[in-house]
């Protein structure tokens, strides 16, 4: 049986935040042929479970069980890292101590944006995934304190925290955390402006962070493509299945997560695929681009007065002037991505 072997294992954490760039990221890592990627690409695993209090032993035999077995199936192989990008590791950054009991040389890397542009991007994919039913996310915004107090939760929602859309703006404050817990050298800063502007430079010096060998990769197009749906309850229905139907139209990634995913019969291995193959092809019909972002007035003035005073913290514990963030004037994604291609790239190696 594989064991978790501690110090001479390398391992990276694509840590978040959500709609920052990460999915590209961890695309581009999968492709490395140095690199061996978790079989989903967001397990996590530590933020949903407070390893904290467990001894050395206890937590290698859990760590071993449930997740490197679960989540890394061809454990142990010769890959010189191992890596996932689960971006709930960035708010839940206290908990990320057991990572370093288990392997000392862990790196994080922590992909960042202007919260004008992310939270919105977050709600529309919130809404995709079958979590978020409020289509306007001004009034998902105004939500915030009573779903916190357990109200207006979407029975389909898979965790009300996502639904949180103050918090996961807190950048800086939950960057400052993940600071004091890993420590800053241990951090590789992305920020989405940069990556999409010259991903190719980012991907260097990321690989130069994580000390791997450049692999000759030409094509960087970035992840940014937003989706919406024909049908909303039949998005949520193959997206968050009810718990009856879960174990037949949930998909690998969630029934991985969830311990749902045994080894099959070999004839129900065979349905199995066949009603994934139905389920993909569904979705596909039923995915639309998703309507272009416009928020008031009013709200982008409340968001920048939401994140000010942590956005200037944010640049100041990562070295960067981020005071073109926030910019009230800026109205969906279309003109945000043309004001940073007349700014032009501001890449920095982030140690």
């Amino acid at each position: 049986m594989a064991r978790v072997t501690g110090y001479e294992e390398r391992w990276a954490f694509i840590v978040g935040a959500p709609r920052c760039g990460t999915t590209s990221l961890s695309r581009y890592l999968r492709a490395h042929p140095s690199v061996c990627f978790s079989k989903v690409k967001e397990p996590h695993f530590f933020a949903q479970n407070d390893l904290r209090s467990y001894s050395d032993e206890e937590l290698r035999v859990l760590v071993e069980r449930d997740y490197l077995q679960r989540y890394f199936p061809n454990w142990p192989d010769n890959a010189s890292l191992h890596a996932e990008g689960s971006v709930s590791y960035l708010y839940a950054g206290e908990q990320l101590e057991p990572i370093l009991r288990l392997w000392p040389n862990a790196r994080f890397i922590v992909a960042l944006r202007d919260p004008m542009s992310m939270l919105p991007s977050l709600h529309q994919r919130s809404r995709y995934n079958g979590d978020e039913t409020v289509a306007d996310f001004e009034r998902a915004w105004n939500l915030t304190e009573d779903r916190r107090a357990g109200r207006h939760i979407p029975r389909s929602c898979a965790d009300p925290r996502l639904l949180d859309y103050r918090a996961a703006g807190m950048l800086g404050a939950n960057l400052q955390k993940l600071f004091e817990v890993v420590g800053r050298d241990r951090c590789f800063i992305s920020l989405y402006d940069e990556l999409i502007a010259d991903p190719a430079t980012v991907y260097r010096n990321l690989l130069s962070f994580l000390n791997l060998p450049h692999d000759g990769r030409t094509e960087f197009s970035v992840q940014r493509a937003r989706k919406h749906y024909r049908i909303g309850w039949l998005q949520r229905a193959l997206k968050r299945p009810p718990v009856l139907m879960r174990s037949l139209l949930a998909s690998e990634e969630y029934r991985r997560r969830s311990g749902m995913l045994v080894r099959p019969t070999k004839r129900r291995k065979s349905v199995v695929d066949l009603l994934m193959r139905a389920r993909a092809e569904v979705l596909e019909w039923n995915t639309t681009p998703a309507p272009p972002i416009r928020l008031s007035e009013r709200l982008r003035r409340e968001i920048r007065e939401t994140y000010q005073d942590d956005v200037a913290l944010l640049g100041r514990l990562i070295g960067r002037n981020l005071d073109h963030w926030l910019d009230t004037r800026v109205q969906g994604e279309a003109t945000y991505l043309e004001r940073v291609a007349e700014r032009g790239p501001l890449i920095r190696v982030a140690r």
